[in-house]
């Protein structure tokens, strides 16, 4: 009975944790995007300060290396991209109306050759949602650009975020083995094992996902936005950064790209097929890469997270933290993801699943190592993951 109250009075501690964490980052989600944000750089760039110190950099000394590269980096980014940008989202906002129209008119001339003479029963009802949407797009960004400058908000937002978000990143990167030492101080003893395994699962996702994932996108950002320019689309730069940082999610970023591109190229080239075959081009030689090149060198077999879970993650915290619900989407995915992988593989071991008989049916435990004493399952295999720890 002692023991069963235990185990209660642990479930409950930990879902009063759970329960605070939530409401910490529902009441202060407005604060913490710089903070979430310089947490995400340092666990991206905690490799590489790793490898600084292996080579004699002190740790202070690695991070700061690492840290005035990344600012030179991004002080070029801010010099001669971020104009190019602002200027080619600027031109995109003021003529999509006359590209939707385009786009229209093509989408008319195909149905009226497929169609014949029924095209006239849905002619209209293109027109008026074509209306709709340029009237829609017209509306909403005059909002979002009223909601953005108000007061002036914006502007300061913004510049603290770019002066905080290093300064988090910096102090995070240069204490990061001795806050990973000082968590790990915290464990309860009798679950540290548990718990480390579990942790180095999600570090292996999170390491395959952020930083695996994110070269790649970042790799195919640049091959979009080469390859479009190339081609001759308007704001072939815009699209190609978007469609590499969209990459991010696998699949979701190619196919947004290539409709997003295609409308564009068929309202701005039709009839004209050269410039379209290389839009095409582009995008097969972009998929080629990341399939046979990027991805199995990058990424590896590490990311484990299905890309429906994966979007679902996005829009759900997203849609109750808003952009920092964005950041730490993939994180928590990946997290939900190996406690409920631990979770089915204890549910296979109990007696709930085996029944009475205490029997597996045929084939279900193949691949799983099998508990070998009473306190839980692969005991030899924590008893080292602590050792390692230590």
């Amino acid at each position: 009975m002692a023991g069963k109250l235990s185990y209660e009075r642990q479930a409950l501690a930990w879902a009063i944790i759970l329960l605070l964490v939530i409401a910490f980052v529902a009441v202060f989600r407005g604060i913490l995007l710089p903070f979430v944000a310089g947490l995400g750089i340092a666990y991206f760039l905690n490799p590489v300060a790793d490898r600084l110190e292996r080579i004699g950099l002190s740790r202070g000394l690695a991070t700061l290396v690492i840290v005035l590269l990344m600012g030179f980096l991004g002080g070029l980014v801010l010099v001669f991209l971020f104009p190019l940008i602002a200027g080619q989202l600027r031109d995109l906002a003021l003529s999509l109306p006359d590209q939707l129209q385009a786009l229209r008119r093509f989408l008319e001339d195909i149905g009226r050759q497929w169609l014949g003479e029924n095209f006239a029963t849905i002619q209209k009802a293109l027109e008026s949602e074509f209306a709709e949407l340029s009237k829609s797009w017209t509306a909403g960004l005059g909002q979002v650009l009223q909601s953005l400058w108000s007061g002036g908000l914006a502007l300061v937002n913004f510049l603290a975020f770019l002066i905080v978000t290093p300064v988090v990143a910096f102090y995070l990167l240069l204490d990061w083995e001795r806050m990973i030492a000082r968590v790990d101080s915290w464990l309860p003893r009798d679950h540290a094992p548990t718990i480390r395994r579990l942790a180095h699962e999600i570090d292996e996702v999170l390491a395959g996902f952020i930083r695996g994932q994110g070269t790649v996108a970042f790799i195919l950002g640049l091959i979009y936005a080469i390859g479009l320019t190339w081609a001759g689309l308007k704001y072939g730069l815009l699209i190609g950064l978007m469609t590499g940082l969209l990459s991010f999610v696998p699949f979701v970023g190619s196919v947004t790209g290539f409709i997003t591109a295609m409308g564009f190229g068929l309202a701005q080239f039709w009839p004209d097929y050269v410039p379209l075959l290389k839009i095409v081009a582009v995008f097969a030689v972009a998929q080629g890469l990341e399939g046979y090149v990027l991805s199995p060198n990058i990424v590896g077999q590490r990311i484990r997270l299905h890309p429906v879970w994966l979007i679902f993650s996005l829009f759900a915290f997203s849609y109750l933290f808003g952009l920092v619900g964005l950041l730490i989407a993939v994180p928590v995915a990946a997290a939900i993801g190996v406690l409920a992988r631990f979770t089915i593989s204890e549910y296979r071991q109990s007696a709930l699943y085996r029944g009475s008989a205490g029997a597996l049916p045929a084939g279900a435990g193949e691949g799983q190592p099998e508990r070998q004493d009473g306190q839980g399952r692969q005991g030899g295999q924590d008893e080292q993951i602590e050792k390692a720890g230590e």
